[in-house]
């Protein structure tokens, strides 16, 4: 990643400086770079801005852009492709921020993921300020991982995992290639037919929940929804870091992976 200064970007930070001074303002996290707003300037996040996360094709060259007006920080998809999932980093509150929209920064976190091509992106976005302050989430761990009225069964929770992995077993924030199905089905000891009719499963009960972006053309669907499910399970702490234990748990044969489950 190549950073731009200027007038009209964002000025690099030293980690340590971030994490000992307070910023009067926004700032942007991703892949251990820091980078402060300018209140009277347009920041861009895509293929090449002002935060160039990546010279990847299917990336917009401006996709994401974050400004001040009326008081208020925004972050706006200026892309006419691409989605963003936009989470207060606790997995509570969530955003769907499709081409043209935008919304308002209000949280002291927010972490924006995004998937272009095979590759999925997480940056985090810091206020110093923010209009809404949250208490730490109650962590309930029964066997089985519901949000809102939606519950996964082990094997599903597995699936998503096998998927997930990659981005959850990197640090902080950056980029990682979406796994295959085949390559997902060969990490559990599955069979590919077997892991997309359960990846059929999971998709459609997400789907029926209002969950967005799960289903798509017919050239697109694969990929996109394998992303999309990354997404929404990572932002919504489906799947966090400490899961990936079950992974290294579950071996071929099993009760666990063995059971058909839907």
């Amino acid at each position: 990643m190549h950073p731009v200064t200027g007038t009209n970007a964002m000025l690099p930070l030293a980690i340590d400086q971030a994490l000992t001074t307070v910023i009067d303002g926004v700032s942007v996290e991703y892949c251990g770079e820091w980078f402060r707003a300018d209140p009277q300037a347009v920041f861009g996040i895509g293929r090449e801005a002002e935060l160039s996360v990546d010279d990847n094709p299917f990336l917009h060259r401006r996709f994401l852009e974050i400004s001040r007006f009326d008081d208020l920080w925004w972050l706006a998809n200026v892309g006419s492709r691409l989605a963003a999932t936009v989470t207060d980093g606790n997995g509570r509150v969530q955003a769907w921020l499709a081409p043209g929209a935008r919304l308002p920064i209000v949280f002291g976190l927010l972490t924006v993921i995004f998937t272009a091509g095979p590759t999925t992106y997480e940056i985090t976005v810091h206020s110093s300020q923010p209009a809404f302050q949250d208490n730490d989430p109650v962590d309930s761990r029964n066997g089985i991982t519901t949000v809102g009225t939606i519950s996964f069964t082990p094997t599903q929770k597995l699936l998503i995992l096998a998927l997930a992995e990659p981005m959850l077993a990197r640090e902080g924030s950056g980029r990682s290639d979406i796994p295959t199905s085949a390559t997902a089905a060969k990490r559990l000891g599955w069979a590919t037919t077997r892991f997309n009719r359960k990846l059929d499963n999971v998709c459609d009960k997400l789907d029926r929940a209002g969950v967005q972006g799960l289903h798509g053309g017919v050239s697109t669907h694969a990929t996109n929804r394998r992303a999309r499910l990354v997404e929404y399970a990572i932002a919504s702490r489906i799947v966090t870091r400490v899961d990936l234990l079950l992974l290294a748990e579950a071996r071929p044969g099993d009760p666990l992976n063995a059971a058909d489950l839907p």
